[in-house]
């Protein structure tokens, strides 16, 4: 007879197997923390895949040839550039050359850095998040070449007369065409229908003549102004039709980069005591959405604490915007002829904590970057309002002006083009902002992959409208 098992024994098995069938159905598992969205992208995944479209080199590094062999440029601004041009060697290439320090130029230098990056040899790009590849189907983005900044000045140099005209004398007009041409009919675009490909077009006239034709493709632009097709109520006979729908362009698709800063990097531990409330340096008189500017200027310019100057920033120009946002507390940052300018980026330089005045401002690298944590930002409808906005700057504590300073400070390096390598070619700054382009790219891949997608499931002579995304 076998032995009986004791019943104290059984009633605590059973009773153990009851509790541990309890605590997996039911008891909640603890929700690790939420992750940084900074690093969210970084964390699926620390690259995305380039292939450069081959162009012809005249369609980049040659413009830079083109440009330095000027005998010169007499335009405002190019004293600096006209100095360089005789020290340079002719067996200089354009890959060793420097993009030009004219500020009218400098300041949407973007196509150069970026080329940079990815011609530099993987052995030496460390932290780069762009890989190149070498076959277009073993990449997430396409990107085209060209150096459509430089054609645009190149053309306002040699003859400014025929730069909004379609004539074979526009010779940035037949670069453009070029480009379209060879990008179209290229495998690639073909299979895509473009909506891969990424265009550099930080010059509010860069590819002005085929901007319709490219406008499915990935656009690294500094803002929209200058983008969309005027209402026709509006638009006076003007030249709105060389402009795009509004549909065209969309946070959703395209990426907002920096301008590149034109003043040096104050460092925090260099921050001395600052005694002007409020300092801005510009043209006073600008168009469309810029004439709050001039309102601003006739409001401003006889409070004390606060210095408007009108100038450009050449040689001397620029040694002056230095000691004014150096020594001011404030920046004043309004819409121009587009909502935003270069010089908020200065001021970010110069740890000057910028004052926005421009409602329809769109900003690099939102999401990664909260301006509100080292900016003021202004409704157009209160600064005009006598008195309101020098009251509400002298409103802020010495604490708070420290602590946006200080969230300032930490923000700088991610506005950094400059690597500091002939012809841009060479390591960049891990930070920098060729690095967080990319990564904002990377973040539009599941819509353009969508793009793409719907496009290809289409039959025959139906397209996809044109829709416009609120963002």
């Amino acid at each position: 007879m076998a032995p009986k098992t004791p019943p104290l024994f059984l009633t605590l098995s059973v009773l153990s197997l009851l509790s541990l069938a309890f605590f997996y159905l039911y008891s909640p598992t603890t929700a690790p923390p939420p992750p940084n969205p900074r690093n969210a992208v970084s964390a699926a995944r620390d690259s995305i895949k380039v292939y450069i479209s081959p162009l012809p080199r005249s369609l980049n590094y040659g413009l830079l040839e083109k440009y330095w062999a000027l005998a010169s440029d007499t335009r405002i601004g190019s004293e600096v550039d006209n100095e360089i041009r005789k020290k340079l060697s002719p067996k200089n290439s354009g890959e060793s050359l420097p993009y030009p320090e004219n500020p009218i130029i400098k300041q949407y230098s973007a196509e150069y850095w970026i080329l940079g990056d990815l011609l530099t040899p993987e052995e030496l790009k460390g932290k780069s998040f762009a890989k190149r590849v070498l076959d277009y189907r073993e990449a997430d983005v396409i990107f085209v070449p060209f150096f459509a900044t430089l054609s645009a000045e190149l053309q306002l140099v040699v003859d400014k007369g025929v730069f909004r005209k379609r004539v074979e004398e526009n010779e940035d007009y037949t670069r453009q065409k070029m480009v379209i041409d060879l990008v179209k009919k290229s495998e690639a675009w073909q299979k895509s229908g473009g909506r891969d490909h990424v265009f550099v077009l930080t010059d509010p006239v860069a590819m002005w003549h085929v901007k319709d034709e490219l406008a499915p493709a990935v656009l690294l632009v500094v803002d929209f102004g200058g983008w969309f097709r005027l209402d026709s109520k509006t638009s006076n006979g003007s030249s709105s039709d060389l402009m795009i729908h509004h549909t065209q362009v969309s946070l959703l698709k395209d990426v907002i980069v920096p301008y590149t800063h034109l003043l040096p990097r104050l460092h925090i531990s260099e921050n001395q005591k600052r005694h002007t409330l409020l300092y801005f340096k510009g043209a006073k008189h600008r168009h469309r959405g810029g004439l709050v500017r001039e309102k601003l200027w006739d409001l401003l310019i006889n409070e004390p604490g606060v210095v408007m100057e009108e100038g450009f920033p050449n040689a001397t120009g620029k040694e002056q915007s230095i000691k004014g946002m150096r020594t001011s507390e404030f920046c004043l940052h309004p819409a121009g002829d587009t909502p935003t300018s270069c010089r908020l980026f200065d001021a970010i330089q110069s740890l000057c904590i910028p004052v926005i005045v421009s409602d329809n401002i769109e900003l690099p690298f939102e999401g990664m970057v909260d301006y509100s944590e080292f900016s003021v930002f202004v409704a157009v409808s209160d600064a005009l309002r006598p008195n309101w906005l020098v009251n509400h700057l002298k409103s802020y504590s010495s604490e708070h002006k420290d602590r946006l300073r200080k969230n300032m400070a930490v923000v700088q390096p991610i506005f950094q083009y400059d690597n500091g390598h002939p012809g841009g070619i060479g390591p960049i700054p891990p930070d920098g902002a060729v690095n967080h382009i990319w990564e904002k790219v990377h973040q539009k891949l599941p819509v353009i992959r969508e793009a793409i997608t719907r496009e290809r499931r289409k039959t025959p002579g139906v397209l996809v409208p044109l829709r416009c995304h609120c963002t």
